[in-house]
């Protein structure tokens, strides 16, 4: 199923196909949600390893009160292994639950459509919007789980932390942006 563009604040999900939705999913339709966008390959250790874990108990412990995650399949890499059909047993493997949008191919290079539209440095991102649609992060790299969990519980509360705290966690949160566990072009 194609999807056309999805814009929220610069993020634009241009996906051939979504997997555990109805359809597509436009983050302009999440206004009033916090929105956390993983971008993985199912070959990347990091992605295996801690992104997605992360990812999944994120959903499980806040999906529907607030917060929606949504996966981004951005494959740069290994294009023949890492199929539609390999994703869907990878979910089913991995009993990943949220949506997960496969990145557009380019018709032009290896990287898809979607990560290059984001500037994206490689697999795992993560991105999270606020509940007005301002992106307050976008990290290359694996995020610490207290980290991003403080920003969430902040982000979740009506009364969302001015941007000085939230930026003071995503300085924590981008330093050492490409240690192990990540995956770059």
């Amino acid at each position: 199923m194609n999807s056309p563009q999805k814009q929220t604040n610069g993020i634009n999900i241009v996906a051939s196909q979504w997997l555990n939705s109805e359809g597509p999913i436009a983050i302009e339709d999440l206004r009033g949600q916090v929105v956390v966008i993983v971008a993985f390959q199912m070959l990347c250790q990091g992605c295996v390893s801690h992104c997605l874990p992360q990812a999944s108990k994120i959903h499980q412990l806040y999906g529907g009160q607030g917060v929606q995650v949504i996966g981004l399949h951005s494959v740069f890499e290994h294009h023949g292994a890492m199929s539609a059909v390999s994703l869907q047993a990878f979910l089913h493997e991995y009993q990943i639950q949220f949506p997960v949008a496969i990145d557009q191919a380019s018709k032009t290079g290896p990287i898809p459509l979607t990560m290059a539209n984001l500037h994206l440095q490689g697999t795992p991102t993560t991105i999270v919007i606020d509940a007005e649609g301002e992106v307050r992060l976008k990290h290359f790299g694996q995020v610490p789980d207290l980290v991003l969990g403080e920003m969430l519980g902040q982000l979740r509360q009506p009364n969302s932390p001015s941007k000085a705290a939230v930026s003071a966690q995503e300085k924590t949160a981008t330093a050492g942006q490409c240690e192990d566990g990540a995956c770059s072009l």
